[in-house]
């Protein structure tokens, strides 16, 4: 069902607009086929960056959209329902962007930013390690000062585009002290840089992801972004807007699920009515409704305080479990309104299904987003 957005500009309104009828017209007619070979769509993302949508909400100055957050996430929402696969890709490339952005110096941001926001560049964030899973302050990959360079070894797992990036936003240990972490943008292009094969995953199968090692990589020093061991605060930094993309790309799933679900029971018929007819179904749908309004609306209300300059971390884990769950619950309902069609891959409810688990996993369990809430609330009484 066509959603009633608030965006702030007639500019905003017409680039989310261009959003939606490429995102139908390019993007949801290849995602199926492309699911079910297990391609990843490189050149999407070469089109995604022509669009003005890799660069959308970092500054004009550096080649970015400068629109607010709160129209990226609209635009990536809607991309999320067309192939939550690419949303995802678009998501951990804006994040990929974020401490450069942020944290960089203005020569850094005059040099890197331009080709990364204008999409002539993919990102990956190298963060996880597989030992360490949601303790990024036990990760044992390392940079080694060594003239004007850091020899970076060790292993990141789970990376997304790994293998396929053309650069890495990588956290790796400069100091033994827990906090000795530093952040480097890193050239996928430098030695030592291999990725393992693809992992097989349950869903979201347009995407690669890799562990990526570095093997004695050398990476100039002018390429640490911020100050060494400031590299897990820029970490935390960066996932707080990352939860974010996440949320909405979730949103978008489960809104494509819903209006899959819609459409299906409105022509479906049994005991001589269209099944949506049917109040036990009809409640159903409503409640899958009620589901994607408050994911959507949890995620705008997180966007606009980090829009104003508000405090929003605790809001983005709040967005970032509310709407993975939602998209859960949402898509695992459609297949059940699909009945044994939603169980086919004749329709795309099944891979919504798959493609939903994960949002649950990455960006922050929902187990750690429950522990940053409760936390907060702890220090607030």
């Amino acid at each position: 069902m066509p959603v009633d957005r608030l965006l702030p500009t007639p500019e905003a309104e017409q680039f989310v607009a261009l959003v939606g009828e490429w995102s139908a017209s390019q993007l949801a007619p290849r995602a199926g086929d492309s699911d079910r070979a297990g391609t990843f769509p490189r050149e999407v993302f070469r089109e995604i960056g022509e669009l003005g949508m890799l660069g959308l909400p970092y500054p004009e100055q550096h080649g970015g959209g400068g629109q607010p957050y709160d129209v990226y996430l609209q635009a990536l929402e809607i991309i999320g329902a067309a192939w939550a696969s690419v949303a995802v890709g678009v998501s951990v490339h804006i994040l990929s962007c974020y401490p450069l952005a942020t944290f960089g110096t203005e020569e850094q941001r005059r040099r890197l930013l331009p080709a990364l926001l204008a999409g002539d560049q993919l990102g990956a964030y190298c963060l996880s390690e597989s030992h360490a899973g949601s303790d990024p302050a036990a990760m044992r990959t390392t940079a080694v000062r060594d003239g004007d360079a850091y020899v970076l070894s060790g292993a990141k797992a789970w990376t997304t585009h790994g293998g396929e990036a053309d650069f890495y936003t990588v956290m790796a240990r400069t100091a033994d002290d827990p906090k000795g972490i530093s952040c480097f943008h890193v050239p996928a292009g430098l030695d030592g840089i291999s990725a393992d094969p693809a992992e097989r995953k349950m869903g979201l199968s347009s995407s690669r992801t890799s562990t990526v090692r570095f093997e004695g990589t050398r990476v100039p020093a002018e390429n640490m972004i911020g100050e060494e061991g400031q590299g897990l605060s820029i970490a935390l930094a960066s996932l707080d807007s990352g939860r974010l993309g996440i949320a909405a790309v979730a949103t978008g799933l489960s809104q494509a699920a819903l209006d899959l679900a819609v459409d299906y029971a409105k022509q479906r018929e049994t005991f001589g009515m269209p099944i949506i007819h049917h109040e036990g179904l009809g409640f159903l749908l409503a409640d899958m409704a009620a589901a994607v309004a408050t994911s959507r609306a949890v995620y705008l209300a997180a966007a606009r305080r980090r829009d104003a300059g508000l405090p929003f971390g605790v809001d983005a884990s709040i967005a970032k479990l509310t709407a993975t769950d939602n998209a859960m619950k949402v898509t695992t309902d459609a297949v059940q309104v699909l009945g044994g069609a939603g169980y086919t891959q004749d329709f795309p409810a099944e891979r919504y299904m798959r493609d939903a688990k994960v949002m649950q996993i990455f960006e922050g369990t929902n187990q750690v987003q429950r522990l940053v809430i409760s936390r907060a609330l702890e220090r607030a009484s």
